[in-house]
């Protein structure tokens, strides 16, 4: 098989190659992590609901929400960090959830 038979399979792999190096640099710069290396952290949204307390103790949060539930409150919990819980509740009974989550023993703020 002569030498110039090889250039017509091995002229489109390369293009082919190139292109798809470079899409793959573009897409690590697009959606790769900020300048500093480490993952953007987004802001913690609440949305519609209002933040009540704030407790070190999953077993904590889930007694107060298991408190706000026989109150006929709804609520949820979040976990931002470890060894955090947040309370959550709609703003319609938050006056009544801090109520109660006052007295409630383990709570941070």
């Amino acid at each position: 098989m002569p030498v110039e038979s090889l250039n017509y399979p091995l002229g489109p792999i390369v293009v082919i190659a190139v292109a798809l190096a470079v899409l793959a640099l573009f897409m690590r710069w697009a959606f790769g992590p900020g300048r500093g290396g480490a993952p953007r952290r987004k802001p913690a949204d609440d949305g519609l609901l209002t933040r009540i307390a704030t407790l070190s103790r999953r077993e904590s949060a889930l007694a107060l929400r298991a408190v706000l539930s026989d109150a006929g409150i709804r609520s949820t919990i979040r976990y931002p960090e470890p060894d955090r819980a947040v309370i959550l509740v709609f703003p319609e009974d938050a006056d009544r959830a801090r109520a109660l989550a006052a007295s409630f023993p383990g709570r941070d703020s």
